[in-house]
């Protein structure tokens, strides 16, 4: 809970310097609010005044003055996920010097992500298929094969401090279930991170299955687009 506290407290004390006319002062002692996992390049922090769609001004969570980054190739490229607002939590990924390419005074980013704008609850629709024994049935009707197989709305919520939640999904579907229908499984994540500006995905210990890994390909303010090793998923926010 107090380490809870301290984080807040420094970024509250962080996004009021990204407002300040004057850059903050260094200090060798600030406090890290965001620890990289092992191999991830990604720098965190937050976005200042004076972000621009060329530039972005840059207060890292490991202290001392906001940097600025060249953004104008990222945003060209539909790189930047999520529009950065003053005060927003980002990650940026800088390129590295073999693929710089242009001609700036300031550092190129690859991308950034808004995670502000990521953090929330994402919706999606799934259509249920029919059972093996109904579909070597004799062929349904088209008015009834409308009536039972209805959509229904799946949902992962990506919360502040990295839990995942998912829901969704009907009552455990056994064999001897009379519905002729089956919805698919909905896999139960607990946690989420990103990693090189991709979003991983941990499910549940109990189930044993490995994190899934999926780019970024689209964040507005209410969609998202995931490009999964087998698909892409999009999705979609409800207005509150």
């Amino acid at each position: 809970m107090k380490k809870t506290f301290l984080a807040l407290l420094t970024v509250l004390l962080m996004t009021a310097a990204c407002g300040q006319k004057q850059p903050a002062k260094d200090n060798a002692d600030n406090i890290s609010v965001h620890q990289n996992v092992p191999g991830d390049s990604s720098i965190y922090g937050l976005a200042c005044d004076g972000t621009t769609d060329s530039i972005l001004v840059f207060l890292p969570y490991a202290g001392g003055n906001p940097d600025t980054f060249d953004i104008i190739d990222a945003r060209q490229e539909h790189r930047i996920y999520g529009r950065p607002l003053i005060g927003d939590q980002l990650a940026v990924v800088l390129r590295s010097d073999s693929d710089t390419t242009a001609a700036s005074s300031y550092p190129v980013v690859d991308f950034v992500v808004n995670l502000n704008q990521l953090q929330d609850q994402w919706n999606y629709m799934v259509v249920p298929t029919l059972r093996t024994s109904a579909a070597n049935a004799r062929p349904l009707p088209d008015s009834i094969r409308q009536r039972i197989l209805v959509p229904r709305e799946y949902s992962i919520r990506l919360r502040r401090g990295g839990a995942a939640f998912a829901t969704g999904m009907p009552r455990q579907q056994t064999s001897d279930d009379r519905s002729p229908v089956v919805y698919p499984p909905i896999k139960r994540y607990t946690s989420w991170r990103l990693s090189n500006g991709q979003l991983i995905l941990q499910p549940d210990s109990a189930s044993q299955l490995p994190a899934d890994t999926a780019a970024i390909v689209l964040l507005r303010r209410d969609t998202l687009v995931l490009r999964f090793a087998d698909h892409e998923q999009g999705y979609y926010r409800k207005k509150q």
